[in-house]
């Protein structure tokens, strides 16, 4: 029954095909490329530096287009493997930590060094899942990128493998790759891999697997042709850059899987090429960002406004100011969903707050001019975004 189903589907998808030729990466502007283990590493024989250049190379040009450009890349268990004499990839949590600690060092070591070649600066940020879980320190990550991006730097973005414990690995890097394109609002997340894209079934065992080229993220029919598990060397595999593209189609970003050794294959994607499996997003990303946050139906507190910040917000789509508050309810913190009400208690917006219920009691009615010298730092100009606010 399942290849019955994923045949169904793949005549469905060829059919669609045929009036798709384009990439989606043409249009993109906010990019996230994830790369595997597999081909960073030349399957666990070692840094491929080569590879790498090459795609310092296309990503420089990506960014000569006015492209920007997240670098999810895996390999520093592997390349610590490598250097630490193991053969296999080891199962005990210790060993995995020790290898990531010393594979970090050449990863590290090989991007700054492939992309300072092009004039770019690199930064490197390594995360884990309690950093997106808890609301604090995902705005922080996400700001902290934000603000990277804004200086002209490429991020390198790795799993915090030294210390992450089973509770808390995200467990691949397709994953991580997803959740850095819903954290920073990314339009496509490109997942380079050793495999050309996917198949219809595993092609190494069915003669008469079809190949996908485009089908829509989230399609269930794609996670049974997807099946397996990862190589040796890394711990993904089809099945999770299917589940990726699904998690990332949650925030409006499309996804394409192609193999990391094509020739030029970002810059050709750039340039509106079809490589590879593209899966497309159903959901348009301002609509994902602010159905999540419509979707709290019971907030942490709430702030009232005054005439001129209703104004502002509902008439002008501005965000809102710290001035235009005249009351904080509740108590909330960084990052929490608040509701913003009208003086007579209608409600009129929801939304992430950037500061506390305490910092914000502190800087209401006052200018953003001052919130420093009250508070002693600045977390953002505004109490809430109009990025991070829905109207009702």
């Amino acid at each position: 029954m399942p290849r019955l189903l994923a045949a169904r589907a793949a005549a469905s998808m060829q059919r669609h095909h045929k009036n798709m030729n384009t990439s989606v990466i043409q249009k993109a502007r906010r990019l996230i490329i994830k790369v595997g283990s597999s081909l960073v590493t030349n399957d666990g024989k070692g840094l491929d530096s080569a590879a790498i250049a090459k795609w310092a190379e296309q990503i420089a040009q990506l960014r000569a287009l006015g492209k920007e450009v997240v670098l999810v890349s895996s390999g520093a268990i592997a390349e610590g493997m490598q250097r630490l004499g193991f053969e296999k990839r080891p199962t005990g949590i210790h060993e995995l930590q020790a290898c990531a600690a010393v594979g970090q060092m050449g990863l590290a070591q090989i991007y700054e060094t492939s992309f300072r070649y092009h004039g770019l600066r690199t930064a490197q940020v390594l995360l884990t899942h309690a950093d997106l879980a808890d609301r604090e320190r995902y705005l922080n990550a996400r700001s902290t990128l934000f603000t990277l991006l804004h200086l002209g730097v490429v991020p390198i973005i790795n799993e915090n493998d030294t210390v992450v414990t089973d509770e808390i690995k995200f467990g691949d890097n397709d994953t991580l790759g997803a959740l850095v394109a819903n954290l920073i609002e990314g339009d496509a997340l490109i997942i380079l891999t050793d495999q050309r894209g996917l198949y219809t079934a595993d092609p190494r065992k069915h003669a008469d697997a079809e190949f996908v080229h485009e089908a829509k993220a989230g399609d269930p029919a794609l996670e049974a042709m997807a099946g397996g598990a990862g190589t040796g060397i890394g711990r993904g595999g089809m099945l999770t850059k299917i589940l990726a593209a699904k998690r990332a189609a949650t925030s409006g970003a499309h996804t394409v899987i192609a193999w990391g050794r094509e020739d030029a294959v970002l810059t050709r994607l750039a340039s509106g090429e079809a490589i590879g499996t593209q899966l497309t997003a159903q959901t348009a990303q301002l609509t994902a960002r602010k159905q999540w946050m419509a979707d709290h139906l019971q907030t942490a507190g709430k702030v009232v406004l005054d005439a001129g910040a209703v104004g502002k917000l509902t008439a002008e789509g501005k965000s809102l100011l710290p001035i235009g508050v005249v009351e904080v309810a509740g108590e909330f913190g960084r990052g929490d969903v608040i509701t913003c009400v009208d003086e007579h208690g209608r409600a009129v917006a929801r939304g992430m707050s950037n500061y506390s219920s305490s910092d914000a009691r502190r800087i209401m009615r006052r200018p953003s001019s001052e919130i420093g010298a009250i508070l002693g730092f600045v977390e953002e100009p505004e109490l809430i975004h109009r990025d991070n606010m829905v109207l009702l």
